[in-house]
């Protein structure tokens, strides 16, 4: 997959990308990551890609004609996504679908935000990462090329460990565990310990929904409710009353 990432600070897309899992997936082939710098495009001494907005007002905004041209000059893979705060919100379901694509390009706002004749003109799309404002999209931009890359065949050493994560499954992930088995006390549920891994199968998706319920019953609601076959699966794990929160020890 490729990923075009137009940014004023490539420096900060090149350093991440270039470590732990998306520098192997880089190295193997599977990704390629690209930051385009803004300012390559630009005509002036001082490398301008911003100025004062019409009409007044505090900030700066990026012009058209330095981003037009950057953009032009390599011609990115397509759909080019605007990093905004108006954007469709971005979320697992939306990684996937871009994970099940060749490759996108994204655009870093600044500043107070880009000429509206980029987002009309230039952009295909508009993602943002949650409600809330940064100083500039590089950080958004990281967060998506991550969460995509991680879905792509081949870069996490384990291909169950995407499906198993929060979220794919509409639901949050189960509790985890590693030794020592007790620590201060405090004993890792026996079940985990058996060796079967069919009740550990059914105790993690219980925990599972039992996690989603108290901490994102937003998430069940989505999914249009509990299933039977998830109700009954609660109830034989002692949780018959999700609301109280109860579990067993190693159901």
């Amino acid at each position: 997959m490729r990923i075009d990432v137009f940014t004023i600070f490539p420096e900060m897309i090149d350093d991440y990308v270039g470590r732990s899992i998306l520098g192997r997936a880089s190295e193997a082939g599977l990704l390629e990551v690209n930051a385009r710098d803004l300012r390559a495009a630009t005509t002036d001494v001082h490398r301008t890609v911003d100025d004062s907005p019409f009409g007044g007002g505090a900030g700066m905004v990026l012009m058209p004609d330095p981003v037009f041209a950057a953009v032009e000059a390599v011609d990115p893979p397509r759909p080019l996504i605007l990093l905004d705060p108006s954007g469709r919100r971005f979320d697992q379901g939306v990684a996937e679908e871009l994970a099940g694509m060749e490759g996108f390009s994204l655009l870093c706002g600044r500043y107070e935000g880009v000429d509206d004749r980029i987002r009309s003109g230039l952009c295909d799309d508009e993602l943002s990462i949650g409600d809330l404002v940064l100083a500039g999209g590089e950080l958004a931009a990281l967060v998506v090329v991550e969460a995509v890359a991680r879905l792509l065949p081949g870069v996490l050493g384990n291909e169950a460990s995407a499906g198993d994560e929060s979220f794919s499954s509409g639901l949050l992930e189960y509790p985890q565990y590693t030794r020592p088995a007790d620590f201060r006390g405090n004993e890792v549920p026996a079940i985990l310990r058996s060796g079967d891994h069919g009740r550990i199968a059914r105790w993690r998706h219980a925990m599972a929904i039992q996690r989603t319920l108290e901490r994102r019953p937003d998430l069940i609601e989505r999914r249009g409710g509990l299933t039977d076959e998830e109700r009954a699966l609660l109830e034989s794990h002692g949780l018959s009353d999700p609301a109280a929160g109860s579990t067993t020890d190693d159901a």
